[in-house]
């Protein structure tokens, strides 16, 4: 019986076992206009004359901006001009942020083009629309004064369109007085880039900041960040992002990630990768991942060692922004993004993983060890969660500071038990939810953090279910001594704990963990037999040990 053999074992410091009862395709964003507030629904409506430039410039311009993710609509080339333009084309204007008309020889013979731009004009006034003109080998005076081939257009409307002639010259004297882009003798791969580059920096500036007041203590994580990536430098770098499970590495992770990667040629958020791995492989990744750095959709990858090859084939000179989040293993990485041999100069690699070791094992640089939000930050967390506000109510204030000790800075718990609080005032309810939490966690968050522990050796586990129970606090060199008289190799084993960012050392060399991981660790021994302490593993709570002693004593009298 196990329960036996660590008696056995720990039979000296059973009088020492004492419990310590410490303690987130496409995003839609609100834009605010200067009198009203509107959804956009796409970044970009591209206006055009179809048979100037709809196969050479309009098309190398609208793979560019998707490449750059920027949400563009362009009118299928099936509604072809003659008709009326159609009420859907309309709501696509008005839903898109920024206008792109490209000025184009035959623009102006376009009844079409013209009520594009009217609407444009209609939409710059009432919505906050921006319109960016582009004059494609044309001069940007003749199309402001009508003059050459846009006075013939006009010449010839005057006749067949009197009552739109005026509301038409009226939107082209207006667009075409806008400051834009004009190709004149400039290669249109350069020219496109430089457009492409300007609208996604306006893009930027335009959308809310993604560190909302939602996402607090991000800025100082952000900070020691930036410190490690040195966006300016052109060499190759890979960042880790360590810490346990719910710590706020991917959110960490995904600020950068939005923050930065816009200025690189290819960029790549591949998530959850434990998950995936587990249940599909590898190949399924690196298909992900060669699809959103390369925009290909129908890129085929045979097997893991194509996979690899095309990844250094395809990018080992483009400037790449790539985060893997959520790695568990080394072969993850090494099929992943090997060596930085494989990407071009500037290029970022950004890894977040709960293991240390796996990170400092491969090519990784520089690795952020994330620490728990401080109190003051887990309380504003949690009154946001709860309470929607950054205070709480009078006769919730101390309830909520129970709660958020409870948490010891886990920022998945504060989010979890202030969602499960959120919409509940009544004084009671908040003291029974806290009672019963101290004796049935979350599972929610029980689950989280359980991910760490079932990627140990049973050893590991061992070792993990006996510090959780017995030996937190205590001296480490102690520990090591009863633990290698049960055969735990505790040297290795404890590292390994270390490393997977599920104990650490004090610097009075005391072995400690998380009180939501001691809380698990109770709980994994507990679940078989929870009503039970005789069938547990483990002894830790005076009641429980009293109970199962006065059972044996009964037992055999």
């Amino acid at each position: 019986m196990v329960l036996v053999d660590h008696l056995n074992c720990l039979i000296l410091t059973i009088t020492e076992a004492v419990s310590f009862l410490l303690i987130s395709d496409r995003r839609s964003w609100t834009m605010a206009s200067s009198s009203s507030v509107h959804q956009w629904q796409y970044d970009v409506f591209l206006s055009f004359r179809g048979e100037d430039t709809r196969k050479n410039f309009t098309d190398h311009l609208y793979y560019a901006l998707i490449e750059k993710a920027i949400f563009t609509f362009r009118d299928d080339e099936q509604l072809e001009r003659g008709k009326e333009i159609s009420s859907e084309l309309f709501t696509a204007i008005e839903q898109s942020r920024f206008a792109i008309i490209v000025f184009s020889k035959h623009y102006a013979t376009s009844t079409w083009c013209l009520d594009e731009l009217a609407k444009i004009v209609d939409c710059m006034e009432d919505k906050g629309q921006t319109a960016v003109p582009i004059f494609y080998d044309v001069d940007p005076s003749d199309v402001r004064k009508q003059r050459g081939d846009f006075k013939e257009a006009f010449d010839k409307h005057e006749e067949e369109n009197q009552k739109k002639v005026q509301i038409w010259r009226s939107a082209l004297k207006r667009v075409a007085s806008i400051s834009g882009y004009h190709l004149q003798e400039r290669h249109e791969s350069e020219f496109i880039q430089g457009i492409v580059r300007d609208l996604s920096r306006k893009l930027d500036q335009a959308f809310p900041s993604y560190i909302t007041r939602d996402l607090v203590g991000m800025e100082s994580r952000v900070e020691k960040m930036m410190a490690y990536i040195k966006p300016g430098l052109n060499d190759v770098r890979f960042i880790g992002i360590c810490g346990m499970g719910g710590i706020g590495k991917t959110t960490i992770a995904k600020i950068v990630y939005d923050m930065l990667s816009k200025d690189y040629d290819c960029r790549c958020f591949l998530a959850n990768i434990r998950e995936v791995y587990d249940k599909k492989g590898l190949k399924p990744l690196q298909k992900t991942l060669l699809r959103s750095l390369l925009h290909e959709r129908n890129l085929y990858v045979g097997n893991i060692f194509d996979g690899i090859n095309l990844i250094r084939r395809r990018l080992y000179r483009k400037k790449v922004f790539l985060v893997l989040d959520d790695v568990d293993q080394l072969e993850q990485l090494e099929n992943l993004a090997g060596e930085r041999e494989w990407f071009g100069s500037g290029s970022r690699i950004i890894i977040t993983s709960r293991n240390k070791h796996l990170l400092s094992s491969h090519v990784t640089e520089n690795i952020y060890d994330v620490n728990e939000l401080t109190f003051d930050e887990s309380l504003r967390l949690f009154h946001l969660k709860a309470f929607k506000t950054s205070q709480a109510t009078n006769d919730l204030r101390e309830l909520a500071q129970q709660v958020v000790n409870y948490t010891t800075g886990l920022p998945l718990a504060i989010v979890v038990l202030g969602s499960h609080f959120c919409g509940r005032s009544s004084v009671e309810v908040w003291k029974s939810a806290l009672d019963r939490l101290q004796q049935y966690p979350n599972r929610k968050i029980l689950e989280s953090l359980r991910i760490s522990y079932d990627g140990l050796e049973n050893v590991e586990k061992n070792i993990f279910l006996d510090i959780a129970c017995f030996f937190k606090g205590k001296k480490k060199d102690r520990v090591i001594e009863i633990l290698n008289s049960c055969n735990f190799f505790a040297n290795i084993g404890i590292q390994e704990l270390i490393d997977k960012s599920l104990i650490t050392i004090t610097s009075r060399n005391e072995l400690w963990m998380h009180h939501l991981l001691q809380e698990m660790g109770w709980e994994i021994v507990r679940e078989q037999h929870y009503n039970d302490p005789g069938k547990w593993s483990r002894l830790w709570v005076y009641k429980d040990i009293c109970q199962v002693l006065t059972k044996i004593r009964v037992r055999y009298l």
